[in-house]
């Protein structure tokens, strides 16, 4: 065989004069075209839905956070407590709860209890934040937290959308492939006595 004739050398065959298109190819059937149309609207869901999604619900989580964030600044305040005992050491934990005592910008006397490393003696500072009731509570959320939230979100978005995706393509292809697979059965069960009679003769 001749360079000239070669698969590789001349590259794919070009389109002939009075050749089938695809589309209007005989032996492509009609769940093959569905399977086509359905696989580029998915495809377009992707593409323009994925960042969507992604983007809106990312931003919707962000702006939550903020809010979350202004509310929490308001409503908490940092304080200096010292501990009324020794926290014992121990090694197999990193901090524990240990009793503190601080006293209020009105002046009421307040006590609680904060996370301390063991072997922290009596009478240490500690600093740890409170509502406006004067309970001790965990810090407010910064803006860094926000965003994390934002990104986190827009993530899982991006992901379900993914896998939505995917999860309608394999779908449409069990469904198509089951009625396939019943034409065929339909069909053979009316070709195979043909078949079989030729090889009784």
């Amino acid at each position: 065989m001749s360079a000239h004739a070669s698969p590789s050398a001349s590259g794919p065959p070009r389109p002939r004069k009075g050749d089938v298109p695809y589309e209007a190819n005989p032996l492509r059937r009609t769940s093959d075209r569905c399977e086509s149309w359905f696989h580029r609207l998915l495809m377009l869901v992707l593409v323009l839905g994925l960042p969507v999604a992604a983007l809106g619900a990312g931003h919707t989580a962000y702006e939550s956070s903020m809010r979350t964030v202004h509310a929490q600044a308001v409503e908490r305040h940092e304080v200096t407590a010292r501990l009324t005992s020794d926290v014992l050491g121990d090694s197999r934990v990193s901090k524990r709860q240990a009793p503190i005592r601080w006293t209020q910008r009105n002046g009421i006397v307040r006590t609680g209890t904060a996370l301390v490393e063991p072997g922290t003696p009596e009478g240490a500072i500690v600093r740890v934040w409170v509502d406006r009731d004067g309970t001790v509570t965990s810090p407010p959320m910064n803006v860094a937290g926000a965003q994390a939230n934002g990104w986190f979100v827009a993530g899982m978005a991006a992901l379900g959308v993914a896998l939505g995706v995917r999860a309608a393509r394999a779908a449409m292809r069990l469904a198509l492939d089951r009625r396939r697979y019943a034409r065929w059965e339909a069909e053979w069960d009316l070709v195979e006595p043909q078949w079989s009679g030729r090889f009784r003769r």
